[in-house]
């Protein structure tokens, strides 16, 4: 049953995740999907933890630390240009799990799955920008999830979709384009809107300083993600100028005082991006639990994902009303989002 378990997951994330964006990956999962001597391996991986992305990020991270192998040719991260994929790809994957397999699996028990997706800031600035329209008071930023805290700089990044026009800081380091799809295209501010506060929660924080950290963020990033790559070096440079304040522990349960924090002349937005699928469902609930009861004496905005189903949400309290709103479908790295907001 277990293997049967293990074995789906790495069809959807085949099917779901990396078709049209990895082909490595894809060719992979499937593989790996009817392999049981690699099934029993990612045995090791905690309970909640996507199991695919931290197989192929523990790899990925080794191969990163200079290991020789020919597997290393396949990745356009590390060979320029790459092997194409052939017969002899799953056999060398393969072979490297079990050549490291000593390696692999304490990665597997110590690592997080935590991906600083750098370019899913190209949805969130447009709801920045629509909460500020709507309400107009400085903005006080919590993310559940930061990892290393990239999405709280969304305000010092620049944007594009398409249009001619930019958007957000307009001498950022950090350039990020997306498409809107759909009939409706968002009302954007051209420069970001006031921040009162910030500060990021998460289960382990990510020490950019930290060598090891730092590539372990980069192996999160998918071999071919050129761009993702060079988006993940910008935003380190800017958060490195510009240091946030990161706060360790369950974001569910701190959430409560981290409120009690924040400027009372700001509004409370909550926020996370393709994290609620690691947390528990009684987690979930006591964190909707939290955000009505703080709805109940301030106004609150909470933007997520992947907490119910894959599609961007923003609930929010505002006089104690509760409002709930569906923007639509997202690319899981940011390169395309619907738009639903009016």
């Amino acid at each position: 049953m277990q293997d049967s378990h293990l074995s789906m997951s790495f069809m959807n994330f085949a099917n779901m995740e990396c078709k049209g964006s990895s082909e490595l990956y894809e060719f992979l999962s499937l593989k790996v999907a009817e392999d049981a001597g690699l099934l029993d391996l990612c045995l090791a991986v905690p309970k909640g933890q996507p199991v695919p992305n931290l197989l192929f990020g523990a790899v990925h991270y080794l191969l990163l630390k200079e290991k020789e192998h020919p597997l290393k040719n396949y990745y356009q991260s590390m060979t320029h240009p790459p092997k194409r994929i052939d017969d002899e790809t799953f056999g060398h994957f393969k072979d490297f799990c079990e050549l490291y397999r000593d390696e692999i699996i304490p990665t597997l028990k110590s690592r997080l799955v935590q991906t600083n997706e750098v370019r899913r800031c190209g949805y969130l600035f447009p709801i920045f920008s629509w909460i500020y329209n709507k309400v107009e008071q400085p903005l006080s930023l919590i993310e559940i999830g930061t990892s290393a805290g990239f999405q709280l700089l969304w305000d010092h990044y620049g944007y594009s979709y398409g249009t001619g026009r930019t958007y957000g800081s307009q001498n950022a380091g950090v350039h990020i384009t997306s498409e809107v799809k759909g009939d409706h295209f968002p009302k954007m501010l051209s420069e970001s809107p006031p921040i009162a506060s910030r500060i990021g929660l998460d289960l382990n924080i990510s020490d950019l300083s930290d060598p090891d950290d730092y590539s372990w963020l980069k192996s999160l990033i998918w071999p071919e993600h050129q761009e993702r790559l060079e988006l993940f070096d910008q935003a380190a440079k800017c958060l490195k100028e510009n240091p946030v304040d990161l706060m360790e522990g369950d974001g569910v349960h701190l959430l409560s005082d981290v409120v009690d924090a924040v400027p009372t002349d700001s509004l409370i937005c909550i926020f996370h991006t393709h994290v609620a699928n690691q947390l528990p469902t009684d987690s979930k609930h006591e964190l909707l639990k939290k955000i009505a009861a703080i709805g109940s004496k301030r106004d609150v905005f909470h933007i997520y994902n992947n907490m119910w189903d894959r599609q961007l949400h923003v609930d929010y309290f505002l006089n104690g009303k509760e409002f709930k709103n569906t923007i639509g479908d997202t690319d899981g790295h940011g390169r395309w989002f619907e738009w639903n907001l009016f």
